[in-house]
């Protein structure tokens, strides 16, 4: 059985900045793709960044140059660093991974509980 949890969501002013974690435990024997996902109200749920897992990222166009995705391989950690955050980054944050849970099975894919992240003065 694998979890992910996220944490480090909140209030934040216009400008400010917060950092989201996502730790995945249960049974892991590798851990692929790790990515965050957003979804606002009445939105569909929106990729916003990715990671490799040998660390290769992609960045939704709307968080370029703002968001940072970066991973810990040795504690199957994924974080998201938010900066210059803006009233329309509020949503959602949901944490996925693509995890195999022993050598030669396929990885399934995984998803947190999300984590509210609201934007506001």
């Amino acid at each position: 059985q694998v979890q992910l949890v996220e944490s480090g969501g909140g209030l934040v002013q216009p400008g400010g900045s917060l950092r989201l974690s996502c730790a995945a435990s249960g049974s892991i024997f590798a851990i692929g793709v790790m990515a965050w996902y957003r979804q606002a109200p009445g939105k569909e749920r929106e990729l916003v960044a990715t990671s490799s897992s040998v660390g290769t990222t992609s960045y939704a166009d709307s968080v370029k140059g703002r968001f940072t995705i970066s991973r810990d391989n040795a504690r199957n950690t994924v974080y998201l660093e938010m900066n210059s955050l803006k009233p329309e980054d509020a949503a959602v944050y949901y944490c996925y991974a693509q995890i195999s849970p022993r050598r030669s099975l396929a990885y399934n894919p995984y998803w947190g509980q999300g984590t509210q992240v609201t934007v506001s003065s």
